[in-house]
């Protein structure tokens, strides 16, 4: 799985895509695990961009409750934005944005996580 990257304001921003479930949940955990390794106090931020995600199982969210445990382990930020209207609907009857920092757009996740 291809995970591009970009910085901005400070902020590693993960471009991500496609459909997240059972079968693309370890391959989508392996890409993560670079980007989480440098994801400390101190340095960038990873805000996972969603807005070409098209849908999320319960494996991807398991997936993504690992990575924002081991962050929050190393004191690193990381959050998620730009959530599609499907994922953003299972993310609230899940209740999962109340786990992780979900942002309605990449810039306004910049706007806190930069500082």
């Amino acid at each position: 799985m291809n995970l591009p990257t970009r910085e901005q304001a400070g902020v590693l921003v993960v471009s991500v895509s496609g459909r997240i479930d059972h079968a693309i949940a370890e391959e989508f955990t392996q890409a993560l695990d670079p980007l989480l390794a440098r994801c400390v106090q101190g340095q960038a931020p990873v805000l996972l961009d969603f807005s070409q995600v098209t849908y999320i199982s319960s494996a991807g969210l398991r997936v993504l409750m690992m990575a924002s445990r081991q962050a929050k382990a190393q004191q690193g930020g990381f959050a998620i934005a730009a959530l599609t209207p499907l994922v953003q609907e299972v993310f609230t009857i899940s209740r999962f944005n109340l786990i992780v920092p979900c942002y309605t757009s990449i810039e306004a996740a910049c706007k806190v996580l930069g500082q």
